[in-house]
């Protein structure tokens, strides 16, 4: 028997917070059944989503970061092509590439919204999981 196999890649930045998606995703998702891979920052995700797409060995390839505005670069085009890149790289791989990447409004690295935003990234990562399995198995229904 063959079991379908994801990668997760996660943006060190705020890592404790974007960790919490992996944790998320693994309460639906087996977690021998990811494959983890670790990048500088989320501009760094549409490039490794590709190349692990690329390999042939995932059926779903899974991207988290937090990008927050930290004041010296506009956060909002940071995001928009860091999503424009996974949606790129999923198209291009035809391997589904999954988005766990927000841009809040409002952040502050206060103990309240670092708490917030980590039992969020939990709630994004168990909707991922739900999303990556869906596509998989609809997109294996239609190759029978």
């Amino acid at each position: 028997m063959t079991h379908t196999r994801y990668a997760f890649i996660k943006a060190n930045w705020h890592s404790d917070i974007v960790d919490q998606a992996l944790d998320g995703f693994c309460e639906i998702v087996p977690r021998d059944l990811v494959d983890v891979v670790d990048v500088p920052g989320a501009f760094e995700m549409p490039l490794m989503a590709r190349d692990l797409a690329q390999t042939g060995r995932y059926a779903a390839v899974i991207a988290a970061a937090l990008v927050v505005d930290g004041g010296i670069y506009r956060h909002d085009f940071v995001a928009q092509a860091v999503v424009d890149g996974l949606m790129r790289a999923g198209l291009d791989s035809g391997v589904p590439v999954l988005s766990v990447s927000l841009t809040p409004h409002h952040y502050q690295e206060t103990e309240h919204h670092t708490a917030i935003f980590r039992e969020h990234f939990v709630k994004k990562g168990r909707e991922a999981a739900n999303a990556a399995t869906q596509i998989v198995a609809a997109r294996a229904a239609i190759r029978n």
